[in-house]
């Protein structure tokens, strides 16, 4: 099973719609896929049902948000498999795509996840942190006969619930669409990953319980979103960016998205991703074909 968060700072850059067509395209070759939207705007749950299937079947229990809770107010585990959605709409291949919805009052979860990370000594505090952060790891531990693929769709920041997905992840995948604000915090990023990854080794190389586990999560690439095409080529506004980027010594993926807001703005409607859909037009047949390309570039580079 291999863990893939979604991840920018910056929101508007194309996670969501990456996660739901990345998703949809290896369940699609027949992989098993689990999506998981940590965001709590809820974009990824409504890509694929519709807002009052959510209200009626899983607001009040079966979102991520539930699984954070227990482990906040009672200290329990609550089971991931309670919670997984099948959207039917989507599931159209050899394979599966499964959910687990977010819930607008994730939001909330962060500030009492950091009501658990206090600690009288210093044991307390490595204990307490390694505990918090490695949440979903644990939880994920679960769902390893079951899946080939786990898709986390990170909130546009870096709080503990984001740290949680880190955490828990083998790579890390970084949509950006090529302008100023979008590629300002990819550096930035980059070093947060590390200092996260070099705080929870060191207190699991200082702790003496075998049940914790240093972790090592890889960005996969850099991936350009919204790119803007002129004569097979991103415009010249968004070159610049795209070589700024790529002085950063990050891996970059070869295929880039590009931006097309009456293809993509309809998907969450009908619950299928642009990748799915049947189209008829060149224009469609390319923004489907980079989607194709995507996901083999992303599987030859994870592939288990």
């Amino acid at each position: 099973m291999v863990i893939i968060s979604v991840i920018n700072y910056k929101g508007g850059v194309g996670k969501t719609t990456v996660t739901a067509n990345l998703a949809a395209e290896l369940a699609y070759r027949g992989k098993n896929i689990l999506t998981i939207d940590l965001d709590p705007q809820a974009s990824l749950t409504f890509s694929f049902i519709t807002v009052d299937d959510w209200r009626k079947n899983y607001e009040n229990s079966k979102t991520i948000k539930n699984w954070y809770d227990a482990f906040i107010d009672k200290d329990t585990e609550l089971n991931l498999n309670s919670l997984i959605a099948r959207p039917s709409r989507v599931n159209s291949g050899r394979g599966n795509l499964d959910l687990i919805c977010s819930h607008l009052a994730l939001i909330n979860v962060d500030l009492e996840l950091a009501t658990r990370l206090i600690g009288g000594t210093e044991r307390d505090l490595r204990n307490n942190y390694l505990r918090v952060h490695s949440r979903l790891r644990f939880g994920l531990e679960s769902l390893e006969e079951e899946y080939d693929y786990i898709l986390i769709d990170c909130p546009p920041n870096f709080n503990i619930v984001t740290k949680t997905a880190v955490t828990a992840s083998d790579y890390l995948l970084v949509p950006t669409k090529p302008d100023y604000l979008s590629t300002l915090g990819i550096e930035q990023l980059g070093k947060h990953v590390g200092e996260l990854v070099k705080s929870y080794n060191k207190y699991v190389d200082d702790s003496d319980d075998s049940e914790w586990e240093r972790i090592n999560p890889e960005i996969v690439g850099i991936l350009f979103t919204m790119i803007q095409i002129r004569n097979r080529s991103p415009i010249s506004a968004q070159q610049p960016y795209i070589q700024q980027v790529r002085r950063l010594n990050m891996p970059i993926l070869g295929t880039m998205i590009r931006e097309n807001k009456t293809i993509y703005a309809d998907a969450p409607e009908y619950g299928v991703p642009v990748v799915l859909r049947r189209v008829s037009g060149q224009t469609y047949k390319d923004v489907q074909s980079e989607l194709e390309n995507l996901t083999t570039e992303i599987l030859n580079m994870v592939t288990p």
